[in-house]
C-alpha cells in the first residue's frame, strides 16, 4: 500500500508547486481505457502543461500504474466562429511506473516493477463557459526496467479545474 501512496504523494506535490507558480488552476478528474482511474493536469503556459495518473492497468498482469507527462499544446485546429471553447492537439514525454499485481492472491508482488518512458499524443477540448476539459490519448510506451518492452495506452477522460 505504500507504493501506491509515494506516487501519489509526489503529484500532489508537484502539481501544488505549480500551481502556486502559474495560478492557471489545477485539474483532477477521471481517465478510462488503459490505464483507468485518477487523472490530474496543471498548465504552466497557454502552450504548455504537466498531466498524471493514478490508475489501475486491465493488461494482461492488471497492475496499479503511476504516469507524468510534460505536455506541449498546439492550437492549429480553427474552431468554428459560433464555438467558444479551444481544440488543442498536444504531445510531449513522460515516464511510467507500473507496480506489478499479485498473481496467486498471497498478498505479494509476484513480478518485477517497471520503469518506462511515455510519448503522449492526444487532443483536449477546452470549455470557455466552464472548468471542464475532455481529452483522447494514445501513449506509446518504451518500458526499460527490468526488460525492454514496447507497450501502448490509450484513454480518454474529463477533468474539472479549480482556481
Amino acid at each position: 500500500m505504500k507504493k501506491i501512496f509515494i506516487p501519489l504523494i509526489f503529484i500532489i506535490l508537484a502539481f501544488g508547486i505549480a500551481e502556486a507558480q502559474t495560478g492557471k488552476g489545477f485539474g483532477v478528474g477521471v481517465i478510462v481505457g488503459e490505464p483507468t482511474g485518477l487523472t490530474f493536469k496543471t498548465w504552466l503556459s497557454p502552450t504548455k502543461a504537466i498531466d498524471a495518473a493514478a490508475a489501475w492497468s486491465f493488461s494482461e498482469n492488471p497492475s496499479f500504474q503511476f504516469h507524468m507527462d510534460y505536455l506541449l499544446h498546439s492550437y492549429f485546429i480553427k474552431e468554428p466562429a459560433e464555438s467558444k471553447g479551444s481544440l488543442p492537439v498536444d504531445f510531449g514525454l513522460g515516464f511510467r511506473l507500473k507496480l506489478k499485481g499479485d498473481k496467486d492472491g498471497d498478498g505479494l508482488n509476484d513480478d518485477k516493477t517497471m520503469v518506462g518512458v511515455r510519448i503522449p499524443f492526444g487532443i483536449s477540448y477546452l470549455f470557455a463557459d466552464a472548468p471542464l476539459d475532455i481529452f483522447g490519448e494514445v501513449v506509446p510506451v518504451l518500458d526499460l526496467v527490468p526488460d525492454t518492452q514496447f507497450d501502448i495506452n490509450a484513454a480518454f477522460g474529463l477533468r474539472l479545474y479549480f482556481r
